[in-house]
Formats: structure tokens, sequence, C-alpha cells
């Protein structure tokens, strides 16, 4: 089975393991990672050169680490860090990547679509000097857990090896923005966005509550696999498919017929970074699982909500875990982890405190390499929100823009990016 971090070059805090190991070790034994799934991977990723110096993720590697196991203590260091981010800027650099805390523009400004569609808030990390984007990806480094990290930077890797091998004319490819909603402080509330084409973080950082947040967030992968420069595997969706597949390997025939909707994959019902009215009531209801299968559904929630440290998880997903009953679970397409055959899968997860969508695209986007699955499998966009606490409650959503305009203006664009 492939892992998407290795602890070993980078030991920081590991993220919370939601249940019991051995019960998920069990269950992950039984799904099986078929043909078609790499043997291994890790959390460093393409050094790709951009125009202005080293590439984000070289950027990355070089970022300090920031040890935390305590809510407070990753608001602490993340707030540090930022403050830090913020000294190395010029004055105009400063106004550009501050907002007020309850701009709207937090809604409308992440996108599953590159840059050049839907446009970004703050600092684009390609215009920063090597210092800067160290101490940008710094900022991450001290918000998320050491698996939350090498899923982030695994997107971006992706990112850049699609720029450096692909058919893709996409000229955004790698670029990614980093702005502040509120200013950065251990002692009020704050957020943290932070994305571009397949990745699209919104971390609100409360002090004076001692919460954080990451709803809502827009994971997406494309390619599956690569290989980085340093000719390592990188699969940085892997334990989203190996919690998937345990959840799903654990159901009984009844309960898998109740939770399957067909063999064609479905579609993103929310997308990112537009509004969405939470349809729930669609396949499995969480109040016909056994306990054993509720601990491993919330193993699959937990690529969402526990990006962060121990506490933070435990708390969001002990809040999800009291409305479980409440939640109902579909899935489509693919019913075995084998990534040579059909188009994916997709699932939904709908509930009070959780929403979480997971789209395969079985196009390409024109993102091909030969030999390398871009589309279905390795082609997925994805979405976590709270109905109940989108924002930690500080904005509304607004429609994110489409093609070629910022908030509030262009078209819509195309389909499979």
């Amino acid at each position: 089975m492939t892992q998407n971090t290795d602890t070993t070059k980078r030991p920081r805090r590991a993220r919370l393991r939601w249940g019991t190991s051995l019960l998920l070790a069990g269950s992950l034994a039984l799904s099986g990672c078929a043909t078609g799934t790499t043997p291994s991977s890790t959390s460093t990723s393409s050094a790709s050169a951009s125009a202005s110096g080293v590439g984000i993720s070289a950027a990355a590697e070089a970022a300090p680490v920031s040890a935390s196991s305590t809510t407070a203590e990753t608001i602490t260091n993340t707030a540090a860090a930022a403050e830090a981010f913020l000294a190395t800027l010029s004055e105009e650099q400063r106004e550009a990547v501050l907002y007020d805390y309850a701009d709207e523009t937090k809604t409308t400004s992440w996108s599953n679509f590159p840059v050049t569609f839907v446009e970004r808030a703050g600092l684009n990390l390609a215009d920063l000097t090597d210092e800067q984007k160290t101490a940008a990806m710094a900022v991450l480094e001290a918000l998320l857990s050491d698996e939350g990290y090498a899923t982030v930077t695994g997107i971006i890797g992706g990112d850049e090896y699609l720029l450096d091998n692909s058919s893709s004319t996409e000229e955004s490819l790698g670029q990614y923005y980093i702005a502040f909603f509120g200013a950065p402080s251990d002692t009020g509330a704050f957020e943290v966005q932070f994305g571009g084409h397949h990745l699209g973080i919104n971390a609100t950082l409360d002090g004076t509550a001692d919460a954080i947040t990451f709803a809502p967030t827009h994971l997406g992968v494309q390619p599956a696999v690569y290989t980085n420069a340093d000719g390592e595997e990188v699969q940085p969706f892997s334990t989203i498919y190996e919690t998937a597949f345990a959840f799903y390997d654990s159901l009984t025939d009844d309960q898998k017929a109740v939770l399957y909707q067909g063999e064609e994959v479905a579609s993103m019902v929310c997308e990112p970074g537009g509004t969405c009215d939470y349809p729930t009531g669609t396949g499995l209801a969480g109040a016909d699982l056994s306990d054993e299968q509720k601990q491993l559904l919330l193993a699959v929630i937990a690529n969402w909500a526990g990006l962060s440290d121990e506490e933070t998880t435990a708390t969001a997903l002990a809040a999800i875990e009291a409305t479980l009953d409440d939640t109902s679970v579909a899935w489509s397409g693919a019913t075995v982890y084998d990534m040579t055959q059909g188009d994916g899968i997709s699932f939904s997860i709908s509930g009070p405190d959780a929403y979480i969508e997971f789209a395969a695209q079985r196009g390409s986007a024109d993102a091909d390499v030969d030999g390398v699955v871009t589309a279905g499998w390795g082609h997925v966009h994805t979405i976590y929100r709270d109905p109940s606490n989108d924002y930690a409650n500080s904005v509304t959503q607004q429609e994110s823009a489409g093609m070629g305009g910022g908030p509030g203006g262009g078209g819509t664009p195309p389909s499979g990016n």
C-alpha cells in the first residue's frame, strides 16, 4: 500500500488516528491495494524551478518545522509564522496579502479551477523571492500535521509535474496564492487562505475560542501517482483511497446495496467556491452503521477535518461523531481499489456537521502524460464543508467567479479542470 508521507525525512507531530489502529489495519488488509496502485511515496514533491527562483515544492522542503500537538500551540505557531512571513514583505505586498476578517472576498477567491479562471486573493508565490516563498510555506508547516502537509505539498508537486511533463497549455499550473483575513494573532481570529489549481485551504484560527476549522476546503489531485525530482513516487491521495475502501469493504451486502448509486461516477453537486444547499438523505444512513463502521467512516472524514494537530482533529471528529446517525453516505463507480480499471470512484458524506464530496473527473483536461493516470482515478475534485460552521460563521458564502474574472465576474470555466 502506498503512503503519502515519509516521516523519516521531516519528523513532526502526527495527526490523530481516529478509531483503533488495529481496526483500521484489519480493514485495510481486507480492502487489498490491487494492481495499479504504487508501492511507495513520500511527502517530497517535484522541485521545478520558477521564473523567480526555486519552485514551491523546494520552498516547502526548506520551511522550518514548528511542532505542536494542541490547538493552542498550532494557533500560536501559525500566527508567529505568519508574522515572520509578513516581516519579509514590502508595505505594498503586506497590503495585498492582508484583508479584513469579515471580507466576503474570502468566499469567492478559491476554486478547483486554475488561477487564470478564478482570481485568487493575496500574493502569488511565483512573484516572491526564495526567502519569502520559504516563509510562506512555513505558515502551512505550522498549521498542518505531517500528513496534512504531505498531502498539500503532494498536490502542489503534482501540479508542477504536469507543468513540466504534460500536454497541457495552461500557463498557471504551479501558481499558488496566500492571503490572511484578519491580522494573524493568537489572541483573536484570523483565516489562512492558501491555494491554486486543485487546492483551496480556508483555515480559521481563533485564539480566543481555542478553535481551528478547515471548513470549507478543497483538495484535488492530478495525476494519481507521479515521480518527483528525486526519483521517488508520490501518491497524494493514497490515504484517502485506503480509508475510503476500508469503510466500503466493511459493509455488508445489504448495506452496499443501499449505499451504491451506480457504476457511473457522480458529478460534484457543491463545487469548490460555490454556494451549496447541502443535499442529504441519499444512500446509507449513519444510524445503520455498526460502531466499528462509524469509526472507519470517521477515518475517511479525518482526511479533511483532521489536517492539523491531534487536539484540533479530535475536537472536530467528536462533533461530527455526535451527529453521525443523521449523516448519509453514498458511493458510485468502482467497488475495488484498482487504478487499472474503470473511471474511479465518487462518494458523498452529508451530515449536520460535515459535508464531503469526492468526485472523479473522467477527463484529463488535456493534461496527459504517457503512462500516467491523469483522469478518473487520477483526476479528482473534493470539497469539505461544515453546514453549521463554514468560515467559523464569519461570512456567508457568495458564488465564486467564472473564467476570466475575479469576484463577481466572468463566465463558466470549462468542465474537467
